[in-house]
């Protein structure tokens, strides 16, 4: 991963070829396109035939970007590379789509192509300390999908997540026979029945509708990656 910047960036010219960072300060505007004009003569050039002249632009905002569809047919999608298939579709002559994600991928579709390049946003700012204490009026809520890390249903929970976490947003869950060869090394004794234990027991813990008991594990991983009830960090648990 780059490290973040106070302002936000686009490498220029993404996947096909060019190779300078375009940083944008709040408030300036990037076009992008097969021959871009925007302000200032900036542009981000993608070098492909099904790319029209200008596809469109990247507003930079204090805290977010936004982007606008020039495309009178395409969709264009902006997905989060660090989420479980988190994206958001750009339709055709949307203007200033605000784009939440820190990282961002827009991917543009390109005759039998798709062209992408990435966008570093600012990091995102959030409240703590003193300040965050001042604004709690009330007493504190319950805890949503509270999961004791040191649990062993928390470690079948981790195998389940740990491939879409680490490969893809929609990689096959793991088998049984395969969460207990990931869970040996950190629990010797996993079997068969621990597992399914688990399981059952996260399904109850989490309050999974009984309409979705039957894609049990899809279900719970999904609200598990939804919600960040387990993250990357948290797949150290796996290893003893």
């Amino acid at each position: 991963m780059v490290p973040r910047h106070r302002h936000p960036y686009v490498p220029g010219g993404g996947r096909r070829g060019a190779v300078a960072q375009i940083r944008l300060a709040p408030g300036e505007r990037l076009a992008f396109g097969r021959v871009p004009t925007g302000d200032h003569e900036r542009g981000l050039t993608l070098r492909h035939e099904g790319i029209q002249h200008t596809a469109g632009w990247i507003t930079a905002h204090r805290a977010y970007w936004t982007l606008t569809n020039l495309s009178p047919c395409q969709t264009y999608v902006v997905e989060n590379p660090e989420g479980a298939g988190e994206h958001i579709k750009v339709g055709p002559g949307r203007r200033e789509a605000p784009i939440p994600f820190e990282f961002g991928r827009v991917v543009l579709p390109a005759g039998q192509e798709l062209i992408d390049f990435d966008v570093w946003a600012t990091c995102h700012e959030y409240l703590g300390g003193r300040g965050h204490r001042e604004g709690q009026d009330h007493a504190p809520a319950l805890p949503a999908f509270p999961l004791d890390r040191s649990r062993r249903y928390f470690l079948v929970l981790a195998s389940l997540c740990e491939p879409r976490l680490r490969e893809a947003p929609f990689a096959r869950l793991p088998s049984t026979r395969q969460i207990i060869e990931r869970l040996r090394p950190a629990w010797p004794a996993v079997s068969k029945s621990a597992v399914q234990w688990s399981v059952d027991y996260l399904a109850e813990k989490l309050a999974l509708t009984p309409a979705r008991h039957s894609g049990k594990r899809e279900s719970l991983v999904s609200l598990a990656l939804r919600f960040d009830l387990v993250q990357e960090e948290d797949l150290v648990l796996l290893n003893p």
